[in-house]
């Protein structure tokens, strides 16, 4: 009974990790995060297909976690798609690591790995593993030469950059 609560426990907190040989940003700000950002690319995820106009808008919650409202207009059925979750903070709150649910006690990784400190225009995230990835901005669309370096940058770090989605945003 020990050994099976201890695999219970290692499967629900190994899908808050962050892929080995990647780290999260520091000197994260929360307030400065919070808002709406939209989706410029992914790698594919069932709970994403057939969606554009994919954004994401974070609030601070009471208890200090932040709620999470994830939007996308589902083309073949005409109409919008939201999932409702919350996050909190993986250890230090000035680092870009978060858990995230959707349902239940079941979190997920979200990893801040790369962030536009300055006007925190543009970040990239990633899941528990390489199998996770999105480039999202402030803006509907990136400046051509900000988003090359991002791709470039993700490929570096093993990321199938030639997997990735870039949904309509209009």
């Amino acid at each position: 009974m020990k050994a099976l609560f201890i695999l219970i426990i290692s499967l629900l907190t190994s899908c808050t990790g962050i892929p080995e040989g990647i780290t999260a940003v520091d000197g994260f700000e929360v307030n400065r995060y919070l808002g709406t950002w939209y989706e410029i690319a992914r790698l594919d995820h069932r709970f994403e297909r057939g969606l554009e106009n994919i954004s994401a808008t974070y609030t601070l919650r009471d208890d200090g976690g932040v709620d999470v409202l994830n939007k996308g207009w589902d083309i073949k059925a005409g109409k919008w798609h939201q999932a409702q979750g919350k996050a909190y903070f993986v250890g230090q709150t000035d680092k870009g690591r978060l858990k995230v649910s959707f349902f239940g006690p079941f979190y997920g990784g979200y990893n801040i790995i790369e962030l536009d400190k300055k006007d925190y225009a543009y970040s990239m995230v990633t899941g528990p593993d390489r199998s996770y990835f999105w480039i999202l901005s402030r803006t509907k669309q990136l400046p051509e030469s900000t988003l090359t370096a991002l791709i470039e940058q993700a490929k570096t770090l093993g990321f199938a950059t030639d997997k990735l989605i870039f949904p309509k945003q209009n």
